[in-house]
């Protein structure tokens, strides 16, 4: 179980990253041309919320059923200082969860808008700054210490 919950949780990494620069990419034009928020643009802020929260649950599902998370959690005081235990056990999985809760608080925010440059706004700041963390915090090939595969197919 544990192998499919990991290549779903890094297939949908993609999905997380391209709705969200849809929906930036989009939000900025709304917001800098005076675009009006349509039933597509509203759709699009819902689908990026949605499909980052699917990841969250894959993610916290991952969390629990890892042998890494395991590890971290029954060794802290040495899993702790070593960099790779210690940032899937801490630092991943806090700094995403923070990125779901800014794009939650954004698309929440946005829906309570009245006016249409304001929705797009609103999700245009709110997502950037998700993104980057969410940038910042995958484990790229090229990250130091923490390099994995652009698509993991199982194992650790």
């Amino acid at each position: 179980m544990y192998n499919t919950v990991l290549t779903l949780h890094s297939l949908f990494r993609w999905l997380v990253l391209a709705s969200l620069l849809i929906a930036i990419i989009r939000s900025y034009t709304g917001w800098l041309t005076s675009l009006a928020f349509t039933k597509q643009d509203n759709r699009l802020r819902h689908i990026t919320a949605t499909i980052a929260h699917i990841q969250l649950v894959l993610g916290l599902w991952l969390y629990v059923i890892s042998p890494v998370i395991d590890y971290f959690l029954h060794h802290y005081k040495e899993a702790v200082h070593m960099r790779q235990i210690r940032f899937f056990g801490m630092e991943h999985s806090l700094m995403m969860l923070i990125a779901i809760i800014l794009i939650t608080i954004g698309s929440s925010a946005a829906k309570r808008k009245t006016n249409d440059k304001a929705k797009f706004k609103t999700i245009a700041i709110w997502f950037t700054i998700a993104m980057v963390v969410i940038l910042i915090n995958i484990p790229w090939p090229f990250s130091p210490m923490v390099a994995r595969p652009w698509l993991r197919l199982g194992g650790i």
